[in-house]
């Protein structure tokens, strides 16, 4: 008999080491394991995203109140946006608060909380009890937030008009309530913006400020003209941020007055209609989903820098 005759069937090729059954067995729980951290997540947000937003689409184009079952629905087209841009007294100065609120959360508090971290990155005497102190408003509800500026906005014990020595009902004159309630909204939104930034300022290489320094700029020019477009990721999530919020603002004004009497908002709006005592749903989905389609432009914007930028690198 030859050596070949000899030779085992299965020998393993030179090189290579054997693999073990237990080897096998760990690569296909492997893959199952891979297998269910792909399907669960992607389960997830199909039935709670996906679902209920393509569902609002449609809802959007039919008439329901709700009640009975789906045979009751009724099929209305385009009728719920053509009576949202014309016949429906809230919507337009809805949109004009939303942006209204955008601009003012843009201008004021983000300004605010970027002069807060670069004052705070200097390392300052108490520098953590003052970023304790103003991220505390973050971790807080809007509506809890609501409460607590009442406060200070009350007609008739509030702070403001004991010190001031008047009777303004600061939250109920639709002529200053929305204003009341935007600084109230800037009060928790300056604490966040605040982290973000100073987050970015202690990943910012030293060595840029120190070749700044050698050049003659000074600490504004540093900032403006070197720290500030270092911190672009930064600065594209902050801009985000602030659309989202002011597109979603909801809890503080509902807390309020519901929505009304001054303090008109889309996300309000779609309240008042799903779940109010109109119940709507048909013509809520379709202010739903201006919202989403309003929001939806500036997150495309954002993730189309996003993937310019990791093209480019």
């Amino acid at each position: 008999m030859t050596d070949i005759d000899t030779a085992p069937q299965d020998a393993p090729t030179e090189g290579k080491a054997p693999r073990s059954r237990g080897e096998r067995k760990l690569a296909g729980r492997d893959r199952w394991t891979v297998i269910a951290m792909v399907t669960l997540p992607t389960v997830l947000v199909v039935g709670l995203v996906w679902v209920p937003a393509l569902g609002s689409v449609l809802l959007s184009f039919t008439k329901w109140n709700g009640f009975g079952g789906l045979d009751t629905i009724e099929w209305v087209g385009l009728q719920n946006y053509e009576d949202i841009a014309t016949i429906y007294p809230p919507f337009w100065p809805a949109i004009q608060h939303n942006l209204i609120w955008l601009v003012f959360l843009f201008v004021f508090p983000t300004m605010l909380g970027v002069l807060l971290a670069v004052v705070l990155d200097r390392e300052m005497k108490g520098s953590r009890f003052y970023q304790t102190a103003f991220y505390m408003p973050v971790v807080l509800s809007l509506a809890l937030i609501g409460f607590i500026w009442q406060l200070f906005y009350s007609r008739d014990q509030g702070l403001i008009n004991q010190v001031l020595g008047t009777t303004v009902d600061w939250y109920g004159d639709p002529d200053i309530n929305l204003w009341a309630v935007l600084v109230a909204t800037a009060w928790r939104h300056t604490g966040y913006i605040m982290l973000l930034y100073l987050a970015g300022l202690k990943g910012v290489d030293a060595s840029l400020r120190e070749a700044a320094a050698v050049d003659g700029a000074s600490e504004v020019k540093t900032f403006f003209h070197v720290i500030f477009p270092v911190m672009r990721p930064i600065n594209m999530i902050v801009i985000v941020i602030v659309v989202i919020e002011s597109l979603r603002a909801f809890d503080l004004v509902w807390v309020i007055n519901k929505g009304r009497n001054g303090l008109e908002i889309i996300a309000a709006l779609v309240s008042q209609n799903v779940i109010g005592e109109a119940t709507r749903y048909g013509f809520g989905s379709a202010l739903a989903v201006i919202m989403m389609l309003i929001s939806s432009i500036f997150i495309t914007l954002y993730l189309r820098v996003v993937f310019r930028e990791e093209r480019n690198r």
